[in-house]
């Protein structure tokens, strides 16, 4: 029930924006996220309208309020029945997308994928992150940081969203010989922040002798309140690199975690841009030009001692 609510308020979110957008008579690229409550996805909403209100189009950002593959399929499904002027999707399952991400472009509807990619659909180009070189550059990092190996664990997001799989699997061959993972990771909180921080916590509890946490998406330090509570015990073992704990993406609340000493360092993402270069693209496939078919955007590598720098620029 609470489900289909969430993708009812959704739907009708849709409509109204629509409704709007007529009047205005522009053209209208809809920016859909995996889920409207991670943070990470504000800043590619962010990049999505700057660049809509330099092009003279309309951003719209709608998605499922939470994690819910079903509802995105349903919410673009909605905008192409509504005459969406192009789309832009994060894909949570590739299996529940593809064949409407395939609708629409049948439908003559310029669609792309961000963040997270569906190869294997028809959709025209897709703009992010190398994602399986991220994964690998948080296995190099932990590796380096506990070049004796040991057990470890990570934590993901969706069991289908194939640019998280990349990660894992960038992580592994990052991380190299000598590394083990422990039963029951990948953890999957399906960008659910405060469960992906209990999930840290029950591992710990599972394997206090842990050597290092990784999870290949910010989740747990989304929440840092909570990841506060969970890393204060071991934040002396991580100070000694007993235990190593390398995430990915760089929102301010990570940086002022890693700053503040509750994590060994961050490799991240460039939401922002993802979001302007979304509607960039749009436009050209409206006009009937090309672009190019992978546009990927680079990594940020960021440690206690460059820190400050990304800060001084986070939002």
């Amino acid at each position: 029930m609470k489900k289909l609510l969430l993708a009812a308020v959704a739907l009708g979110a849709v409509m109204a924006m629509a409704g709007g957008a007529n009047a205005q008579d522009k053209l209208r690229f809809a920016l859909v996220p995996k889920a409207m409550n991670n943070p990470y996805f504000d800043l590619s909403r962010d990049g999505c309208m700057d660049a809509a209100q330099k092009l003279g189009v309309e951003c719209v950002y709608i998605g499922p309020v939470e994690h819910e593959p079903a509802s995105e399929a349903q919410i673009v499904q909605d905008l192409i029945t509504q005459g969406i002027d192009g789309l832009a999707i994060s894909v949570a399952d590739v299996d529940a997308m593809t064949n409407v991400i395939n609708q629409a472009v049948e439908a003559g509807i310029p669609t792309i994928t961000f963040d997270a990619d569906a190869p294997g659909s028809k959709r025209q180009a897709f703009v992010g992150t190398d994602n399986y070189a991220m994964g690998k550059a948080i296995g190099e990092m932990a590796a380096k940081l506990k070049p004796s190996g040991g057990t470890f664990a990570l934590v993901s997001g969706g069991p289908a969203a194939a640019n998280l799989n990349d990660r894992v699997r960038g992580v592994i061959d990052g991380l190299g010989a000598g590394w083990t993972q422990v039963e029951g990771s990948p953890l999957y909180c399906n960008d659910d922040a405060a469960l992906a921080v209990q999930q840290l916590q029950d591992t710990l509890t599972a394997h206090p002798d842990i050597d290092a946490l990784l999870p290949v998406g910010g989740w747990p330090l989304f929440v840092p309140d909570a990841f506060r509570n969970f890393a204060e015990p071991i934040k002396a073992k991580l100070a000694s690199k007993e235990v190593v704990l390398v995430s990915a993406d760089t929102l301010k609340s990570e940086l002022e975690l890693l700053r503040d000493g509750y994590a060994n360092g961050l490799i991240g993402q460039q939401p922002y841009q993802m979001g302007a270069l979304a509607m960039e693209m749009l436009q050209k496939l409206k006009k009937g030009e090309k672009v190019e078919e992978i546009t990927t955007v680079g990594l940020d590598t960021v440690t206690p001692d460059n820190v400050q720098e990304f800060l001084a620029k986070a939002k």
